[in-house]
């Protein structure tokens, strides 16, 4: 995982006014008063303060990030708008630092593509969810296989395109994390980006231990 090149990429950025993401999973979330939830690549920690507004005192957002940069941007926004129901971890995606189904809702924005090990990622997001738990995730999706050249480039990695999979590849994994009610909730026409044609879209899924539903 290029880690390094990640970090220096978004600590870079965290001061920029550019838009990082490639959806918009925070319109979908619909977090509820009393939730825990969790932003996977929470950045300058924007959409964990709309989550903390929405879940209230009795609820709590993660926001779960790599670069130094975007974590102490974050907690400078978090002090800045006197949220106090949330908190910022530093942690790779494949091996998050919370409890098992402790958490009603995971959103993340065009992060997930970065990890060189998606299913442990998407694994991981089954474990935190409670039952009944849903994720909102918008990323990117390759239209066809990248190249090894590559998808084994760490700045290509960090540039949001290199680490991206096929449509049928991501649900698959989906699948067998144990995911049901997968639903595409918005995608958008194919587009050249670096090396690759990729598309994004946000897609919807819930954790629903024992149902039959494929």
């Amino acid at each position: 995982m290029s880690i390094k090149e990640i970090d220096a990429r978004y600590s870079q950025l965290s001061e920029s006014s550019c838009c990082l993401s490639c959806g918009g999973a925070i319109n979908y979330a619909e977090a509820q008063e009393g939730e825990v939830c969790v932003d996977l690549g929470s950045g300058r920690g924007n959409d964990v303060i709309r989550m903390a507004e929405s879940v209230g005192e009795k609820g709590h957002v993660y926001g779960i990030d790599i670069s130094e940069g975007m974590i102490a941007k974050a907690n400078a926004n978090l002090a800045k708008f006197e949220v106090t129901n949330a908190t910022i971890i530093k942690s790779q995606l494949e091996r998050l630092p919370l409890p098992k189904d402790g958490v009603d809702l995971v959103i993340s924005n065009c992060t997930i593509n970065h990890s060189s090990d998606k299913q442990a990622v998407w694994n991981e997001v089954y474990r935190i969810l409670k039952d009944g738990g849903r994720f909102v995730v918008s990323d990117i999706y390759a239209t066809k296989p990248i190249a090894e050249e590559y998808r084994n480039d760490p700045e290509a990695i960090a540039e949001c395109w290199a680490g991206s999979v096929t449509r049928l590849e991501y649900i698959m994994m989906l699948e067998r994390a144990g995911f049901n009610e997968i639903k595409i909730l918005e995608e958008s026409l194919p587009y050249e980006k670096g090396k690759a044609e990729v598309a994004s879209f946000t897609i919807f899924g819930r954790k629903t231990v024992g149902c039959g539903c494929v």
